[in-house]
C-alpha cells in the first residue's frame, strides 16, 4: 500500500509539473529556466497539427523532394538514416527557412560502435572493463557523426543478456548489471560531450525494458520478468544512464508479462518519468507501436497510438500512428492536448539543448576531414587490443618474431574486412578495415603464406590438403575463425553456437600437421568452443574488433601488447546450458560436485547421482566464467582484509589487499570485487560484481590497493517492495574473475 501511495504521489507531481511546463525536480538532462521559457514560447505558437508533427519520425530514402512538403508543413520532427551532409543541410534548410516556425529537425542514425572509424562491438567494449576508453570511443563516434549532420544515436543498448542464442547480445555489455551500468554511463558521456556543443550527439538508451531476456533467445520474443527482477537486474543500468544525463530513451519490441513496452504505462510513465524524473525524449523502436497490433494488444493504429501516448511515449518511429490519429483522438477527448504538449516539450527541450536552433547546418567542406583521423584509428586499435580475451595459452604465445621465418595465415576471418566490423556498422567502410592478413603482411613482408582454407565461416569442406601442406612448411599457424557479421545482431538468433561450416575440422587438420597453432576467434557472441580448444596451443577471442582489429591482433600475438581483456559474459560448454550466468540465485540444493553421466557405471543406483542443481552430462559450470581472461604474465592476490568487521548502512566498505605481478612481463590486471548477501528477505545472488579497476604492474612489482564499496550499493528491492540495504552478514571476494578468490566476511548493522 505504501508503495502504491508513493507511486501515485510521484505521478501526480509529474502531471502537475507537465501541466505548467516545468520539471518537478532537478532536470535529468540539464535543462534550465531559460530553456524552459524558450520551449514554452515556441509551444504557445504551435497549432495542434504542428505539435503532432514534432512527434513524427521518418526514415529518409530517395529524393529530398519526397519529404520536402511534409518537412515544410511541420509534419516531421525527426529523420533517420540520412548521413549525406549535403542532403541533411537541405532537409534542415527546408525546416528552418521554409516552415512556419523554423523548428530544426533532429537527425538520427544507428551509430552503435563507431561511425566511420569502427570500434569493437559493444560486447567487445565491455570485455575491456575500461569505461574511460569506451567513453573516448563514443566521443570519437560523435565527432565523426556530427560532422556529417547526425545529432542523435540509438545507443547505448543496456539490455542485460544472459542467453548467447540472442543475436543482439553483440550490441550490449553482457550478463552483469554493474558492468552494464558503468559502460552505459561512459557511452552517454562520450556521445553527448558538452551541451550546446555542435559535436554533442544525443544518446538514446535502449531497449526499455527487459528485451535481453527474450524467451529462448529468439529475437522479438516475449519476456516474463517480475517487477522485482526488473528493478534488481534490468532497470539499474537505465537508471544509471538517466543519472548520467542521457537525453533520450527508446522503448523495446518485447511484451513483458503480456504488456508491450511501447504501451507499458508502468515502466515508462510511472518508473521512468515518475520515479526517476526523466525529462528527456522517449521514442519508440522502429514500428514498435504498430507491432502492438501484431501482439494483439490493439486492434488498429488508432488504438495503439492512444496506448502509446497514454504510456508516455513522445515520438513515433515509422508507425505513423501519431501523425495519422492523434489530432482526431484529441478532438474526441480520448487524449488531452496537455499530454501532447508534455510530449512536444520533451522533444523541443532536447533540440534546444543540442543547440540545433543556433546551429542547424554542418560545414560540408570540413565533414570529411575528421573521418578516420589518425588519432581515431589509434584509439580504435588500443580498444581492440584491450577488448581481446586470451582464453588458452600453453606457452606458444607471445610469438618471438625473430624465431619465426614462415607464418601460415588461414581461416575465413583472416581477410574479411566487412565481417571484422561486426553487426551494426552501417557507416564503416570495408576498404578502410585493416585485416589480420594485411597487418601481418605489412609487418613481415615475404614471410606470410596465406591459404584461406574456407572462403567464409559457413563453407563446408571435406579435406584440407592444401592448408595442411602449407602448415607443414611453416613455423607457426595463425588460424582466424569465427562468424560473419550477419550471423549476430538484430533478428539473427542462433540455436547452434558451434563454429559454423567446417571451421572445427580445419582447426583439427592444422593440429594434425604438427606445428604450433594459434587460433583467433572473431564473433558477435560467445560461441561454444570447448571442442576446439584441444586443437590449438593458444586461443584469443576478439568480439568483432572493428576497423583496426588486424593490427591489434598482430600486436597481441607477437607480444607488443599483453592481453588484458576479460569475459563480459559466461562462455558455455554447450548451448543446452543456456541461460547460464555467474550471478544466479542460490538454490535450495546447490551443486556440490556430483558425479557426471560418464562417471556412472551400469551398476550405479539412482541415489549415486545426487539431487542438486546441475546437468548429468555437463555439470553446473560454464567453460569460462564471467570476468575470466589470461595474460602473458601472472597475478597473485594476497592479504585481503577489511578495515572493520561491521558497517552502518550509510558507511563504506574498505577492503585492502596486495596485488603482485608474479610473472616476467609487465601486464594489466582487471581487479574485480564481488559481494554476497548471505540472508535476505528474498533469495539473493551467489555473487554480484560491485567494483572493478584496471591495475598495471611491472614484473615482480607488488602494490597494496584499497577497494571502496559504499554500503548503499548493497541495496536491493526486497519482499516489501522497497529498495534498501538489509542488515545482516555478507561475504566479499577480490579476484581476477568471478570464480576465483577466497572471501572475507563482514556485517551490516
Amino acid at each position: 500500500m505504501k508503495k502504491t501511495i508513493r507511486n501515485l504521489f510521484l505521478v501526480v507531481i509529474a502531471v502537475a509539473a507537465a501541466a505548467c511546463g516545468r520539471p518537478s525536480r532537478p532536470s535529468t538532462i540539464g535543462t534550465t529556466p531559460e530553456v524552459e521559457r524558450r520551449v514554452d514560447r515556441l509551444l504557445a505558437q504551435m497549432t495542434l497539427a504542428e505539435k503532432i508533427g514534432q512527434m513524427n519520425q521518418v526514415s529518409a530514402g530517395g529524393a529530398v523532394s519526397n519529404y520536402a512538403e511534409s518537412v515544410r508543413s511541420g509534419q516531421v520532427g525527426s529523420i533517420l538514416n540520412e548521413v549525406d551532409p549535403v542532403r541533411i543541410n537541405e532537409f534542415q534548410r527546408i525546416a528552418v527557412e521554409e516552415s512556419r516556425l523554423g523548428i530544426p529537425l533532429l537527425v538520427g542514425r544507428d551509430v552503435i560502435h563507431g561511425f566511420h572509424t569502427v570500434f569493437p562491438i559493444p560486447l567487445g567494449l565491455a570485455a575491456s572493463f575500461d569505461p574511460a576508453l569506451v567513453e573516448e570511443g563514443a566521443r570519437i563516434a560523435a565527432l565523426e557523426a556530427t560532422a556529417q549532420g547526425v545529432r542523435w544515436t540509438f545507443s547505448p543498448m543496456l539490455d542485460i543478456a544472459r542467453d548467447p542464442r540472442w543475436g543482439r547480445i553483440a550490441e550490449g555489455s553482457g550478463e552483469d548489471t554493474w558492468l552494464d551500468a558503468r559502460m552505459g554511463e561512459a557511452m552517454v558521456r562520450g556521445y553527448q560531450g558538452t551541451q550546446w556543443d555542435t559535436t554533442a550527439m544525443a544518446a538514446c538508451i535502449k531497449h526499455f525494458v527487459g528485451y535481453g531476456a527474450a524467451e529462448g533467445g529468439r529475437d522479438y520474443n516475449s519476456t516474463f520478468l517480475t517487477e522485482r527482477q526488473l528493478r534488481n537486474i534490468y532497470l539499474p543500468p537505465f537508471e544509471a544512464a538517466v543519472k548520467a544525463g542521457a537525453l533520450t530513451l527508446m522503448t523495446s519490441f518485447n511484451d513483458n508479462d503480456g504488456v508491450p513496452s511501447t504501451g507499458n504505462k508502468f515502466v515508462v510513465k510511472d518508473i521512468l518519468r515518475g520515479e526517476w524524473g526523466f525529462d528527456g525524449l522517449v521514442v519508440t523502436d522502429w514500428n514498435s507501436m504498430g507491432e502492438m497490433i501484431s501482439h494483439g494488444y490493439g486492434a488498429d493504429r488508432r488504438e495503439v497510438a492512444l496506448q502509446a501516448v497514454r504510456a508516455g511515449v513522445d515520438m513515433d518511429m515509422m508507425t505513423f500512428g501519431f501523425i495519422s490519429h492523434l489530432e482526431e483522438l484529441v478532438h474526441s477527448g480520448a487524449v488531452r492536448e496537455a499530454d501532447i504538449d508534455a510530449a512536444v516539450r520533451n522533444i523541443l527541450r532536447v533540440k534546444v539543448l543540442l543547440g540545433l536552433f543556433e546551429h542547424p547546418y554542418v560545414d560540408v567542406a570540413a565533414a570529411g576531414a575528421v573521418q578516420y583521423a589518425p588519432e581515431h584509428l589509434d584509439a580504435a586499435r588500443r580498444t581492440a587490443e584491450e577488448s581481446a580475451v586470451l582464453l588458452k595459452n600453453d606457452g606458444v604465445l607471445p610469438l618471438d618474431a625473430s624465431r619465426v621465418r614462415t607464418i601460415l595465415v588461414t581461416g575465413p576471418l583472416a581477410d574479411a574486412p566487412h565481417d571484422q566490423l561486426g553487426t551494426w556498422a552501417f557507416d564503416g567502410q570495408k576498404e578502410h578495415t585493416v585485416t589480420p592478413l594485411a597487418a601481418l603482411r605489412e609487418r613481415f613482408p615475404g614471410r606470410v603464406v596465406y591459404v584461406p582454407g574456407l572462403e567464409n565461416s559457413r563453407q563446408k569442406r571435406e579435406r584440407f590438403d592444401d592448408v595442411v601442406a602449407a602448415a607443414r612448411r611453416a613455423d607457426v599457424v595463425l588460424a582466424f575463425l569465427g562468424e560473419e557479421a550477419i550471423l549476430s545482431g538484430e533478428a539473427h538468433s542462433l540455436a547452434d553456437l558451434n563454429l559454423k561450416g567446417s571451421q572445427s575440422e580445419l582447426l583439427a587438420a592444422l593440429k594434425a600437421a604438427g606445428k604450433p597453432v594459434v587460433a583467433t576467434v572473431m564473433a558477435g557472441r560467445p560461441l561454444t568452443i570447448e571442442r576446439d580448444l584441444p586443437n590449438c596451443g593458444a586461443l584469443l577471442y576478439a568480439f568483432h574488433p572493428g576497423t583496426m582489429g588486424g593490427p591489434a591482433l598482430a600486436n597481441l600475438i607477437f607480444g607488443d601488447v599483453v592481453p588484458s581483456g576479460k569475459t563480459p559474459v559466461s562462455f558455455l560448454r554447450t548451448v543446452g546450458q543456456a541461460p547460464l550466468y555467474y550471478n544466479h540465485n542460490m538454490t535450495g540444493r546447490p551443486y556440490q560436485g556430483e558425479m557426471l553421466l560418464d562417471d556412472i557405471g551400469p551398476e550405479a543406483g539412482q541415489t549415486s547421482l545426487g539431487n542438486t542443481s546441475y546437468y548429468l552430462d555437463y555439470g553446473a559450470y560454464p567453460l569460462f566464467p564471467f570476468g575470466y581472461g589470461l595474460s602473458y604474465t601472472s597475478f597473485a592476490y594476497s592479504d585481503l582484509a577489511l578495515d572493520k568487521a561491521s558497517y552502518a548502512r550509510d558507511g563504506v566498505v574498505r577492503a585492502s589487499f596486495t596485488l603482485s605481478n608474479t610473472g616476467s612481463r609487465e601486464g594489466t590486471e582487471v581487479v574485480q570485487a564481488y559481494v554476497r548477501d548471505l540472508v535476505g528477505s528474498i533469495t539473493r545472488p551467489v555473487k554480484e560484481l560491485k567494483h572493478f579497476e584496471r591495475v598495471s604492474l611491472k614484473p615482480g612489482e607488488s602494490r597494496q590497493l584499497t577497494v571502496e564499496i559504499p554500503v548503499a550499493d548493497l541495496a536491493f528491492w526486497g519482499a516489501d517492495g522497497t529498495k534498501k540495504v538489509e542488515p545482516g552478514d555478507f561475504q566479499l571476494w577480490i579476484a581476477g574473475d568471478s570464480a576465483s578468490g577466497e572471501p572475507v566476511s563482514f556485517r551490516v548493522e
